[in-house]
C-alpha cells in the first residue's frame, strides 16, 4: 500500500482559480500531503489569512498553518478559500481521489454474533461516546503536528483503516485505526506533541483509553491499553510514554488501536509516518 509521508513534503502549489483585490503579486496556498480519502493535509497560506473549507472557517495559526482532512467514504470536493489580511483572496478545490478497502463477507453466523448489545450496555456505549466527543471538542491555533508523527508503538500491523466485516450481510462499522499487535506491557509513546484530554480505564468498546490534542481539532486516540501513565491536562511531547500495550475492553489479543480525527474527519494515520520499522521482538503471529 502508498505510504504517503508529511516528511515528503509533497508540496501541491495552487495558483489557479485566484481572485486579485489588488494588483500587488498573488500569495501562495500550498499543502503538504496527499488529497486522498482519509487524507489530512497541512495547508499554508499567508501570515493573518482567514480560511474556509466548503464555507466553514478553520482555525489557523498566526504564522498562517491549517489543517483540512478528509473521511474514509468522502467523494465531494472541497473548496479551500484564502483571504490574506490585505483582501486578496485565494481558493482552490481539492477532490480525494478514491480508495479501495478490505471488505469481508461472512454469512451463516448464529444471531448472536451481529445482534446488538442489550440496552444497559448501549446505554453505557453512547455515554463513552459522548464523553469522547466532548474531549475531542477543543480548538486552539497550536501546531503540534506540524514537526510529523512517528509509531506510537513497534509490533505486527493486523489491521489496517478502511476495512470492514459484513457479517450476515449486515455491514459493521468500518475500522478506522491502525492495529499494532505487541506483547502485554510494550511501552506507547506519543507520536507528536500535545494534551492529554481524556484518559479512562474501562470503555465497553476500547478499554484504556487515552486522547491527545495535537492542535486545530486534531487529535489521536491510544484504545485498548493494559495501562494509562498520562493525566487529563498533562502536556506530553513526541516520544513520551503515555501507556503500555493491552487487551482492554472488546479485543481478542493484545494489541494498539491508533486513531485520530480532525474535526468529524477520520483520518488515516498511516498516511502520517514513515514504514515501521521491525520490532527488536515481533510478537508470536497468533496476537491480534
Amino acid at each position: 500500500m502508498r505510504r504517503s509521508m508529511f516528511i515528503l513534503r509533497l508540496s501541491v502549489i495552487l495558483l489557479t482559480g485566484a481572485v486579485l483585490a489588488t494588483g500587488t503579486a498573488r500569495a501562495e496556498l500550498h499543502f503538504d500531503g496527499e488529497v486522498v480519502q482519509g487524507g489530512l493535509l497541512i495547508g499554508h497560506a499567508d501570515p493573518g489569512s482567514r480560511i474556509t473549507v466548503s464555507g466553514d472557517a478553520v482555525t489557523v495559526s498566526d504564522s498562517g498553518v491549517f489543517l483540512v482532512g478528509f473521511g474514509r467514504s468522502d467523494t465531494d470536493p472541497v473548496e479551500v478559500v484564502a483571504t490574506a489580511p490585505d483582501g486578496r483572496v485565494e481558493r482552490h478545490t481539492l477532490t480525494p481521489r478514491i480508495r479501495e478497502y478490505d471488505i469481508q463477507r461472512i454469512d451463516g453466523l448464529p444471531p448472536g454474533k451481529v445482534t446488538p448489545p442489550n440496552q444497559e450496555v448501549i446505554k453505557r456505549i453512547r455515554l463513552e461516546g459522548a464523553q469522547i466527543s466532548a474531549a475531542r471538542n477543543r480548538d486552539d491555533a497550536r501546531t503540534d503536528f506540524a514537526n510529523g508523527f512517528i509509531w506510537p508503538a513497534k509490533g505486527r500491523i493486523s489491521g489496517v483503516y478502511g476495512s470492514q466485516r459484513i457479517l450476515n450481510g449486515k455491514p459493521r462499522q468500518p475500522h478506522y485505526g491502525v492495529d499494532v499487535a505487541a506483547p502485554v506491557g510494550t511501552p506507547v509513546i506519543a507520536p507528536a506533541g500535545g494534551i492529554v484530554t481524556f484518559a479512562h480505564p474501562d470503555m465497553y468498546y476500547s478499554g484504556v483509553t487515552v486522547l491527545i490534542d495535537h492542535g486545530q481539532h486534531l487529535s489521536s486516540a491510544f484504545l485498548h491499553m493494559s495501562r494509562a501513565t498520562v493525566t487529563v491536562g498533562q502536556r506530553v511531547e513526541q516520544g513520551d510514554k503515555i501507556g503500555e500495550i493491552g487487551a482492554t475492553g472488546r479485543v481478542t489479543g493484545p494489541h494498539l488501536d491508533w486513531r485520530m480525527n480532525w474535526r468529524d474527519k477520520r483520518v488515516d494515520v498511516a498516511l502520517l509516518v514513515p514504514p515501521m520499522e521491525p520490532p527488536t521482538n515481533p510478537p508470536p503471529s497468533g496476537e491480534q
